[in-house]
């Protein structure tokens, strides 16, 4: 565009006394702005302005003349620095530079006293100025992917900060309290972010943690154990039949850094065998150096396997060859095709073991690079080492989650929210095992996690459960577990195999478990009609073991009879419809095939459940593929395959049909994506795949499953719903919770089952399946959209009446139906603003914001009929439930929970 054309419609705008005003790539016929006039100080009537993925790379002085402005958006420009009239926008409510190339702000800034959201990521800032105290109105900052290393002690002023986003930045704090590695999920919380730099920056209060972890990986009988134990002590002697490690066996060395200060080493030493490969992925962790042992006799080390494995599910952490070369015999490895698939290879090394030769080099490059690991260079609070220390010194197993919030009270680590991160810091350095996301075993720290694993492969390397393909029972598993060291957590143990998706339970068959690797590999005897199959292949440029025996685990409730599994397949079989998945592993695919009456629906729940499994790997690589439809591939066996995620690409682009390279045919690509997933258009045309009732029914299954294990282990859970807005539910939560756990009721709330780094939408998701729901109904909970929404999807699983107990607040304005009314007004209201506040965006930047519209338009239809029933039933008031120690309550749940 042309400075003259950009000027007429500037004028344009002048004349017509606009307040909104988009200069986009769209808008300006796909030419993008290099300059700004100064004739833009013009618009002095503009409130919304929108200039993101242009090419500025300065604003003119004259934007400080927008002085109505509140909205400006200059995201994806090319932006090195803001001119100090920037701070003349005092009206300015949000200000988006995202993805631009600011190395630092004006003091300036700190004149936008009514800026609400300030967006800065993907930037280059090192530092923030201290003027950043003056947005008292600030509400979401966000600072990822920059270059802080520190920040302005004044930055803890801003007292109605709520989002603070500090991941990809070199600051010294550990990723759990930064938040999720995903940065499309939330950031951490912002006092805990804030409280720890600022405890870390007193370094009477800190000190550095000389501690990591050490992981020697390789095929069985490589040298693994003899290299862990040649590293620990030099003249250990090798055994001429050096005994297999079964499972992951920890060693512990220490050496003298240059500073004198001792470093700990945690050596994995992990079990070649084929049998652990599908486990590592619970093992292998970041903040880590690894070491792959390949024996040069045997010359049967699958590298680029290996690496992968690595690569995918430790985040690149750096890992070493070491070619074990007995009797001094060469191993010839190619380096610099490995090197260029993998950067984070970083040296090879060859050594004896027998005579120690090349064994000192070894351990000094592993002393190099593990001292310089990231996390080494983050000093923690005192109150954490002094922590570690006493678990260490901890003789036991394993202790309750509770016998370690006394051991960290005792250790003047009294708040129990930073319990939680600490004990997911040390699960990632391989210290202990707390599996927070677990329903029972966020109960428990495994101090010794070899003790742990060992349990775990004793199981899947006892002969008679091999024998009997896979299959065993708790009578089997208290013969295996015999030892006192296991007798008392039997059933944890169990859970943590299901944890790890080793096993699960028969369905009808209770007490009866698989462990699917262990299966035959002999394919059943089974029919199958090939006519009208939706088909759907997965290819994978690399593919990891295991893929297929979890997939069974999560979707066992529906194989076919309970017995077309076998080793790489599986049939399910629901509602008339039945599936057929088979994994090819030397061909890297995966194939299914779906024949009934609700294809779709269960294609689209198995699509689903292979997603989760896939998102479970850091950079796994693979293709969706779809079958052709032309009239020449309907017949074929084999028909032309089109990749869905270049399919999906030609749809956004308008592109609608595509040739078949076998029939050379153009084929219709709605149709193609049409045939094998379950779509949902919206009426902007963005599509997306449905989540389906079938879905549901599967979680639902699995969540009775695990109920039933729960039982097993007198447990009882009942969940409360309530809103922490409300200043009269809390304390009434609270002698909820008092008066159940006297009874021996476990009430399950949202700050006790949601642990670190959990999404409250998942917990919500449980409650809404829960047997039991106490429903704290106040004002402010028919207001709250989580609340309205946990009580939507309580009613959407079924068995509403049953299953609630709901205690009426007075302040609940249902009684009558003009009350009701008001309610129905308040989320029409939400629904006209949020759609209001779409329309001034770009409609690339509302991800997520169309869903929580369909949720509100979900709770508006359905909100009158709720608080009718909510009405109708004798609920007792707080005041009466109080007095009677809430017996009424305890006995009505106490009954269902005997059902």
């Amino acid at each position: 565009m042309t400075n003259e054309e950009l000027l007429q419609i500037i004028e344009q705008a002048v004349r017509d006394n606009v307040t909104r005003l988009i200069l986009s790539e769209e808008s300006l016929s796909e030419e993008r702005l290099t300059t700004l006039p100064p004739e833009i100080g013009q618009l002095t009537n503009l409130r919304f302005l929108y200039l993101g993925s242009n090419q500025l790379s300065s604003l003119p002085p004259e934007i400080g003349q927008l002085t109505n402005l509140q909205f400006l958006y200059l995201g994806s420009n090319q932006l090195s620095s803001l001119p100090p009239e920037i701070g003349q926008l005092t009206n300015l409510q949000t200000l988006d530079l995202d993805s631009n190339q600011l190395s630092s702000l004006p003091p300036e800034i700190g004149q936008l006293t009514n800026l609400q959201s300030l967006d800065l990521g993907s930037n280059q800032l090192s530092s923030l100025p201290p003027e950043i105290v003056q947005l008292t109105n600030l509400q979401i900052l966000d600072l990822r992917s920059n270059q802080l290393s520190s920040l302005p002690r004044e930055i803890r002023q801003l007292s109605n900060l709520k989002k603070l986003d500090l991941r990809r930045n070199p600051v010294p704090i550990p990723p759990e309290i930064l938040g999720p590695k995903n940065l499309s999920e939330y950031p951490g919380d912002v006092n805990k972010i804030l409280d720890f730099y600022f405890r870390v920056q007193d370094p009477a209060e800190t000190e550095p943690f000389y501690e990591a972890k050490f992981l020697i990986i390789g095929e069985g009988g490589a040298g693994k154990t003899s290299l862990a134990n040649k590293i620990k002590n030099e003249t250990y002697k090798l055994q001429p039949e050096e005994k297999s490690t079964q499972g992951i066996e920890v060693i512990r060395w220490h050496f003298t850094q240059p500073n004198g200060k001792d470093f700990r080493v945690n050596i994995w030493d992990f079990g070649g065998q084929e049998i652990y490969h599908q486990t590592h992925q619970f093992f292998l962790s970041k903040r880590s150096l690894y070491a792959l042992v390949a024996d040069t006799r045997k010359e049967n080390t699958d590298f680029y396997w290996w690496l992968k494995v690595v690569e995918l599910l430790s985040d690149k952490s750096p890992v070493f060859i070491i070619k074990n070369e007995k009797q001094d015999r060469q191993c010839e490895v190619n380096e610099g095709q490995l090197r260029g698939e993998f950067s984070n290879l970083e040296k090879i090394l060859a050594t004896n073991l027998d005579t120690n030769r090349g064994l000192a080099q070894i351990k000094d490059t592993i002393q190099l690079y593990i001292s310089n690991l990231d996390h080494v260079t983050t000093p923690l609070p005192k109150l954490w080492v002094r922590v570690r220390a006493a678990l260490e010194n901890n003789f036991r197993n394993y202790i309750t989650f509770e016998e370690y919030c006394t051991l960290c009270r005792v250790n003047n680590l009294t708040d129990r929210k930073d319990m939680l991160p600490l004990s997911s810091y040390l699960h990632d350095l391989g210290v202990c095992l707390h599996f927070q996301d677990d329903s029972t075993l966020k109960h428990y720290i495994i101090l010794k996690p070899e003790w742990a694993t060992t349990a775990v492969y004793k199981v899947l390397d006892n002969q008679a459960v091999k024998e009997k393909l896979g299959c065993f029972t708790k009578d089997d598993l208290k013969n295996i577990w015999q030892d006192d060291e296991y007798a008392d957590m039997r059933d944890e143990l169990l859970q943590l195999m299901m944890q790890f998706k080793l096993c699960y339970e028969i369905r009808d068959r209770r007490d009866n478990y698989i462990a699917p690797q262990l299966l035959s590999i002999e394919k059943p005897d089974y029919t199958w009609s090939d006519r009208n199959n939706l088909i759907l292949r997965y290819s994978y440029t690399f593919m990891p073991k295991g893929i297929l025996t979890r997939f069974i685990v999560e979707t066992h409730p529906w194989i076919e009879e309970q017995k077309f599994v076998w080793k790489n397949g599986v049939v399910l079989n629901k509602d008339q419809t039945r599936a057929e998945v088979i994994e090819n592993y030397n061909q890297r695919e995966i194939k299914i095939r779906v024949d009934g009456n609700r294809k779709k629906e269960l294609m689209a729940v198995i699509t689903h459940e292979l997603e989760k499994i896939h998102n479970s790997y850091e950079r796994l690589q693979y293709e969706t593929l779809v079958p052709c439809n032309c009239g020449k591939c309907k017949n074929l066996p084999t028909p032309y395959s089109y990749s869905l995620e270049k399919l999906n690409k030609r749809l956004n682009d308008d592109r609608y049909q595509i040739e078949c390279e076998t029939s050379y045919e153009m084929i219709d690509v709605r149709r193609l994506i049409d045939n094998v997933m379950l779509q949902d258009i919206r009426a902007d045309g963005e599509v997306k795949p449905q989540v389906t009732q079938l879905q549901n029914e599967l979680e639902q299954q699995r969540e009775e499953s695990l109920k039933h294990r729960l039982k097993d282990s007198n447990q009882k859970e009942v969940f409360i719903s309530y809103t922490w807005r409300d200043q009269q539910s809390k304390p009434l939560v609270e002698k909820i919770e008092q008066a159940f756990q006297a009874k021996g009721i476990k009430i399950i709330r949202d700050t006790n089952a949601i642990v670190y780094k959990e999404r409250f939408q998942e917990f919500m998701q449980r409650l809404s399946r829960g047997t039991c729901v106490i429903l704290v109904i106040s004002d402010e909970y028919l207001k709250s959209e989580n609340c309205m929404y946990e009580l939507v999807e309580i009613a959407k699983n079924g068995e509403f009446y049953k299953r609630i107990f709901p205690i009426i607040l007075a302040d609940a304005n249902i009684m009558k139906a003009t009350g009701r009314l008001k309610y129905i007004k308040h989320w029409e209201d939400e629904i006209k603003e949020l759609d209001k506040g779409m329309k001034e965006v770009s409609a690339a930047r509302l991800q997520g914001i169309r869903e929580e519209i369909d949720q509100y338009t979900e709770i508006r239809n359905t909100i009158a009929e709720l608080t009718n029933l909510l009405r109708d039933m004798n609920t007792l008031t707080p005041d009466i439930h109080s007095e009677s120690g809430f017996e009424s309550l305890l006995n009505a749940i106490a009954h269902r929970l005997d059902e």
